[in-house]
């Protein structure tokens, strides 16, 4: 069988389809997205918001990616093909937002968002009126893998799948293929891998190879080794973005608070009745077992369950469970406290990855895509995220320093996913972190802008963000409050900026503001410092700030920052001497 994948290869994070489908819904480009011209229009919308990169693109190709990724999850109404005989006006205006993609708009939390994808990619059948070179039975991709790992679980006690495997075995069967064959071939290239003498990327290499080798285009060709790779990568990242798996070293395993509700998923095996049928659905989102009340009620006391395994105290008490919409409220409390719980565990686990934690750092800094680890674990900064991985490794890193007096989750103001990492960067109004500690509070904003322009958009928002808190912690606790700008480099013109560091209230009030410029590799190599000697310790981090801010009376910004870089060097001296 041709192998299939999910979601779309171009567009690689199916979150920042939402980013697209909010530029699209304000824009009179919604239902007018077909032709060269609107191919262009449609990638300087992207452009314009900062979705996508407007570098060089003779072939207009962006434009037409991203719609095709939108229709085929079924978020943007389709164009049915003439010859399916179905009507258009019986599924929606050509190129305008549906239902479901709607809903993935007014989408504010991760779970809601994973939802619109998990009922998108749930409606998703191979061969469709859309996909048609499939020769097999009509089937859900989703539920395909999911069943997959159900049965590895059944046969190894863990659900486990790893990328080589979906790459060479999973994305080339359906379930015309027996489920228990498969998994035995899943678990015979385990074993091979296991007691290979080749290195683990050159035996990867050959098994992708001759999977390629084995499968045909219908013009006789193989397939490119790259394609098999690109597909299974679609397959994870999609996967991923319905909150039923999560990663397991370079794979994935099921969520086990949705291990029931995984169990109802895979057990619908049915399709849908009519190609009409299937547009509609796929346009409106696939019901879910939970929209059915006796299968709501079950996963429900599955999850209080958990709750009590964990020791997490929650009283349903009077909270009506008439309706699936009612079940529906008190499941979400329920996994708001079980992911809150997650990540408390995560945090408690960073001090032991901090040379992970610089390593993604200095991918950050050299603007490099992949670093292998010392234990040969392979890391990514996707080139589209850069922005909201450089939030992620600094709230990270202060996770690793182990000093917060506030949550992990109050300390971040970007949303992360089950696998705790980043879904966009933080919202405007207000500051990338903050962080709390028991004598002094820090704010933390960061950003890739490097050049003249950093200063007119990173200035005052930074300012007013550190004056903001200054003003809320003096009535709160009167603890101070310091703020850490970092990017890659400070432009003088913003350093001036914060060496000057006034603020002026609406009443005229005058503040003086604490906020230090320094960039990544400064703080890496502090944080490296830190742990290197054995002393993390977050008092000298703010004593790093003091001793910065000592010295802005005396130095224009161009000295002041060479200043701040021997400050910086003396500390890590200090710390490895």
């Amino acid at each position: 069988m041709k192998p299939w994948h999910l979601g779309n290869t171009t567009v690689r994070s199916p979150f920042r389809l939402r980013e697209g489908l909010v530029a699209l819904s304000t824009s009179s480009l919604q239902g007018n997205l077909r032709g060269s011209a609107q191919d262009i229009a449609f990638r300087n919308l992207l452009g314009e918001h900062g979705i996508v990169a407007l570098g060089s693109d003779n072939t207009n190709s962006v434009g037409r990616k991203w719609r095709s990724a939108l229709t085929k999850l079924g978020f943007l109404f389709p164009q049915i093909p003439a010859a399916s005989g179905i009507p258009q006006n019986d599924v929606g205006p050509v190129d305008t937002i549906t239902p479901n993609g709607w809903r993935l708009i007014r989408a504010e939390s991760v779970p809601a968002m994973q939802e619109c994808f998990l009922r998108a990619l749930a409606a998703h059948y191979l061969p469709s009126v859309l996909e048609d070179e499939f020769e097999c039975t009509a089937f859900s991709p989703l539920r395909h893998v999911l069943s997959v790992m159900l049965e590895l679980e059944r046969k190894t006690g863990e659900s486990r799948l790893n990328f080589i495997e979906m790459a060479t075995v999973v994305q080339v069967t359906s379930p015309d293929d027996d489920l228990t064959v498969i998994a035995e071939k899943v678990l015979a290239l385990r074993e091979r891998r296991a007691s290979s003498t080749l290195n683990k990327k050159k035996f990867d290499r050959e098994e992708l190879e001759a999977t390629a080798r084995s499968i045909l285009k219908p013009d006789g060709e193989p397939y490119k080794v790259q394609t098999f790779n690109d597909y299974a990568d679609a397959n994870f990242r999609y996967l991923k973005a319905t909150g039923l798996v999560q990663s397991k070293g370079r794979g994935l395993s099921l969520v086990p608070e949705k291990h029931l509700f995984i169990e109802r998923l895979t057990a619908e095996t049915g399709v849908p009745e009519s190609d009409r049928a299937y547009f509609i659905t796929l346009c409106n989102g696939a019901a879910l077992p939970t929209d059915n009340q006796d299968s709501a009620l079950a996963v429900l006391a599955d999850l209080l369950q958990q709750l009590r395994r964990r020791g997490i105290p929650f009283d349903v008490g009077g909270k009506p469970t008439d309706t699936p919409a009612d079940i529906e409220i008190i499941r979400h409390q329920i996994e708001a406290l079980l992911a809150e719980a997650n990540e408390e565990a995560y945090a408690a686990q960073q001090a032991a990855v901090w040379e992970e934690i610089a390593a993604y750092m200095e991918l950050i800094i050299t603007r490099r895509n992949r670093k292998t680890l010392s234990n040969g674990e392979e890391i990514e900064v996707p080139q589209a995220e850069a922005p909201a991985y450089f939030e992620w490794v600094l709230w990270r890193a202060f996770l690793a320093i182990n000093s917060l007096a506030n949550k992990p989750y109050e300390a971040r103001r970007f949303k992360i996913d089950q696998d705790f990492l980043p879904v966009g960067t933080a919202p405007g109004n207000g500051p990338d972190l903050i962080f709390e500690f028991d004598d002094f509070v820090l704010v933390v904003e960061v950003t890739l802008t490097a050049n003249s322009r950093q200063e007119a958009a990173e200035g005052e928002p930074v300012r007013r963000h550190v004056a903001d808190l200054v003003a809320f912690y003096q009535e709160q606790s009167g603890k101070p409050v310091y703020g850490l700008f970092i990017a890659n480099r400070i432009d003088s013109n913003t350093a001036e900026t914060f060496r000057i560091g006034i603020w002026y209230t609406n009443t005229d009030e005058k503040m003086r503001l604490d906020i230090i410029p320094i960039t990544l590799a400064q703080f890496k190599d502090v944080f490296e410092a830190l742990f290197a000697s054995g002393q993390v310790d977050v008092a000298l981090i703010r004593e790093l700030l003091e001793q910065c801010g000592s010295l802005r009376p005396t130095h224009e910004a161009p000295a002041w920052k060479r200043e701040i870089a021997d400050v910086v060097q003396r500390t890590v001296g200090q710390l490895l001497q």
